[in-house]
């Protein structure tokens, strides 16, 4: 069994979350490893980032172009730079963190391939999370002659901003063709770890991987 594959092969597990921080960001918190250079993408409040500066001595930036959030982040301490990530990360180095994080927000990028593309050119690893569109509540709605509305993805229709959902079985397909490896995967249902039948049953996927 490859390491990858160990890290899921364990029991469903609730996920010890700091109050601040969503699950997904607590589980991506504990993929970091202390004193680490660390991008987050579409950073949002900066919480992520902040949890990350004051319990592992992280360092890195934020990229966030909504003003709101950008305000957030400065009275947080958290470096951050209003930019759509889809313009570019041309401002950053080849390797010049040790990862890249982008979280519950590929969904509404336009230029998916582009972006993983990017995060693995500057960073070390990249962290994907996003909402599994194979959950089995998403088949019985459109069965049902409805588009799903969730937790993960509150939006009616004809105002969400996600363009491009996925299953995990299709996630897992980009990155193998953009010759990207997994190198860790975690998998949530209700803020909660789970391993079997994560295609039907998880909400959220979580991914890590590198360049090949």
């Amino acid at each position: 069994m490859s390491a990858a594959d160990r890290s899921v092969a364990r029991a469903d597990a609730r996920i010890d979350a700091p109050h601040h921080l969503r699950p997904d960001l607590a589980c991506i918190a504990e993929w970091v490893p202390p004193e680490s250079r660390v991008l987050d993408l579409g950073c949002g409040d900066g919480s992520l980032l902040a949890h990350l500066q004051t319990t592992r001595q992280c360092q890195g930036y934020g990229v966030e172009i909504d003003d709101a959030a950008v305000l957030s982040c400065m009275r947080r301490g958290v470096n951050v730079i209003q930019q759509n990530i889809e313009a570019g990360l041309g401002m950053f180095g080849a390797g010049q963190f040790d990862l890249v994080i982008l979280s519950m927000a590929i969904q509404a990028t336009h230029k998916t391939e582009h972006v993983l593309r990017e995060m693995s050119e500057i960073g070390r690893e990249g962290i994907v999370s996003f909402p599994n569109f194979g959950h089995w509540f998403h088949a019985w709605s459109i069965l049902r002659g409805r588009m799903p509305v969730s937790r993960e993805m509150p939006y009616q229709w004809y105002d969400t901003p996600n363009l491009h959902l996925s299953t995990i079985a299709d996630f897992e397909d980009l990155l193998a063709r953009l010759r990207l490896r997994v190198t860790g995967r975690a998998f949530l249902a209700d803020g909660r770890r789970i391993a079997w039948a994560p295609s039907q049953r998880a909400t959220q996927a979580i991914y890590r991987f590198r360049r090949v």
